[in-house]
């Protein structure tokens, strides 16, 4: 009798802790932490009216917000060391329930991981539309859209199962490096499957599986010396995300008086706003606080509270998923001295982590007012402290360039005078290059499926300077226009990725000829540049475009490699000792694709509309 009213009352206390706390956020945490003052937030009906203390972790500080449903508890892990702890919650000093916290041990060498650099090669994939590999989380009880192929703009089914299992696929190709859009639960009734409106920053979409999964994909990458990037999003959530529906604080989000009953108001998009100085406030103030989209709430990072729940989020994943960098979506929308204290205490936490951020700007000084030290930024006191950026100027002329004869501003130029701007930034080696993403439309539909745009475009990428990043697809020739057919005409299924696909592209008897001819430049290109040290960290020298050739080197220590594009309809021969600033006293190379000696004393024959990459003796 006494062990069935024990087993009672411990059956009662666990419903009275599960009725007043329905959320703890972060779930846990880990000792030894540089960001060791951390903030626990507490969810539950009418928390807001318990003390709380410990024992063994000392309590700093309690918040609490004109929502009775909400307690931030600070506390000081400092010297704690690991293990579960407990929260005490009083009422008129007695005693309620009681809550666990666990401290864990942090893996050896945690805080100075190394980051994503220019020696990557990133693969950006969107999780639903590259490979199914559990067709049983497919539609799940507990979000609302339910799969449907034949929905281009629906859920697919693709998952992080689908992913482990091609790992071996892009190892092989030369990929060391996955940028996945987001993963976290999107709980949107309809358009889930792009997960850029978060409905829960602590969980994984349960359609792409569960946080150990996450944990386990992570795992596999780095027993084949691969990194993970997740895509983050601080500027907005989901409408239907929890917090969204019961805000801690009425200015949690940006909440427009002239707008809609949500108090939606879409931005006007001008992020030039953010650094014109004769921009006015009311205009900077509609691209920062308006929403990116009616079922995107705009977060108001200027609230303490939140900036550090998002500190928080962002450090928890990077610990927990053993990530390697982060891709930060629309940066530039978000308030510029908020994301900035956010990306300084990441960095603080991993001094040689990598993050990159989305600055869709279209001219040099722009994009490079966001990097990381900028001189531009410093004329008005502003230190973003990004340390990477996407080159979305060398994506704009990419577009064009292939089409085009060079002329004093078009065709070949375009390149030649993108790089030319390289000292605007800090650090010119640390931005994504990059011809496509899931944004935009796909190169091989720009240049109608011409394989010989695809080379030179795919050489310039993975050969100059900067973090190479290539759209899951583009390999195999995928197409697919944005403008005409929509959003899911550039996110298509990869062939093969769903059990019943007519074609399996994963592998080289299932390509067809036309996709092998994609494939396997790509591969060759791609595994030569993870052994060349000079295209990851090579000083890049190039050449004013002649004859619709452009010639460029790249040059670390002694060795160089030297690069020519012919964007002619002709084949073109360059005399070698225009170049001996490059060349230096080499008298051959090998060019990569043929492995056949070049002699580099006299003249150089290139094919017509093709790349030559030479590795020189």
């Amino acid at each position: 009798m006494k062990k069935q009213w024990i087993l009672y009352v411990f059956l009662l206390h666990c419903a009275l802790v599960n009725a007043q706390i329905e959320r703890m956020e972060p779930p846990f945490w880990w000792s030894d932490m540089q960001h060791h003052t951390l903030e626990i937030l507490f969810y539950g009906k009418n928390i807001a009216q318990f003390e709380v203390s410990s024992t063994h972790i000392p309590v700093t500080n309690i918040k609490r917000t004109e929502n009775p449903n909400y307690l931030f508890v600070s506390v000081d892990t400092k010297d704690v060391k690991p293990g579960k702890y407990t929260f005490d919650f009083l009422k008129n000093n007695k005693k309620q329930f009681r809550k666990i916290y666990e401290l864990k041990q942090r893996k050896v060498g945690s805080a100075l991981r190394k980051g994503f650099d220019a020696s990557d090669v990133i693969y950006l994939l969107m999780p639903d539309r590259f490979a199914n590999g559990n067709p049983e989380n497919d539609s799940t009880l507990d979000t609302s859209e339910k799969v449907n192929r034949e929905n281009p703009g629906g859920r697919h089914g693709g998952d992080i199962k689908g992913i482990i299992n091609h790992l071996e696929y892009l190892e092989d190709l030369g990929i060391t490096t996955i940028w996945s859009t987001p993963l976290l639960e999107d709980n949107e009734p309809v358009y889930s499957y792009h997960t850029y409106a978060q409905s829960d920053y602590y969980k994984i979409d349960p359609r792409f599986g569960t946080n150990d999964d996450y944990k386990q994909l992570s795992y596999e990458m780095q027993q084949k010396n691969m990194k993970l990037i997740m895509d983050y999003v601080t500027n907005h959530w989901g409408s239907k995300h929890w917090m969204i529906q019961d805000l801690p604080t009425k200015d949690w989000i940006h909440f427009w008086n002239d707008g809609d009953e949500t108090g939606f108001k879409r931005s006007n998009y001008r992020m030039t706003t953010q650094y014109d100085p004769n921009a006015s406030k009311t205009d900077a103030t509609g691209c920062m606080n308006g929403w990116f989209d009616n079922t995107m709430p705009d977060m108001n990072q200027q609230n303490p509270l939140l900036l550090n729940y998002m500190i928080q989020n962002a450090i928890w994943w990077i610990e927990y998923a053993d990530l390697s960098g982060l891709r930060v979506d629309t940066y530039s929308y978000n308030d510029k001295e908020s994301i900035a204290k956010w990306t300084k205490a990441i960095i603080e936490e991993y001094p040689n982590f990598n993050i990159v951020g989305e600055v869709w700007m279209h001219n040099q000084a722009a994009i490079a007012y966001w990097q990381k030290d900028s001189k531009i930024g410093a004329i008005q006191d502003y230190n973003s402290n990004l340390p990477s950026l996407m080159d979305f100027t060398l994506h704009d002329a990419i577009m064009v360039m292939f089409k085009e004869e060079t002329g004093w501003d078009t065709g070949l130029q375009r390149a030649y005078t993108n790089f030319s701007f390289d000292y605007l930034y800090p650090n010119s080696n640390n931005i994504l290059v990059f011809a496509g993403n899931h944004d935009t439309n796909r190169i091989n539909e720009i240049y109608k499926d011409s394989i010989d745009a695809y080379k030179l475009a795919m050489a310039l990428i993975l050969t100059t300077r900067g973090i190479p990043q290539l759209y899951y697809g583009d390999e195999i020739g995928m197409q697919g226009n944005r403008d005409i057919k929509g959003d899911g005409d550039i996110r298509k299924d990869f062939p093969g990725g769903w059990a019943g696909d007519s074609k399996n592209a994963f592998t080289k008897e299932g390509r067809t000829a036309n996709q092998e001819k994609y494939h396997s430049f790509l591969k060759t290109l791609l595994q030569f540049r993870k052994n060349t040290p000079a295209l990851h960290f090579g000083k890049l020298v190039h050449y004013i475009p002649q004859n619709q050739v452009y010639v460029y080197f790249r040059k670390l220590e002694a060795q160089t490699v030297m690069v020519i594009l012919n964007n002619s309809n002709t084949d073109q021969i360059i005399q070698s000792n225009r170049f001996l600033e490059g060349i230096e006293n080499a008298k051959t190379g090998k060019n990569i694709f043929t492995n056949q000696k070049i002699d580099l004393t006299t003249t150089i024959t290139i094919t017509k509309k093709s790349p030559l990459v030479i590795l020189l003796d």
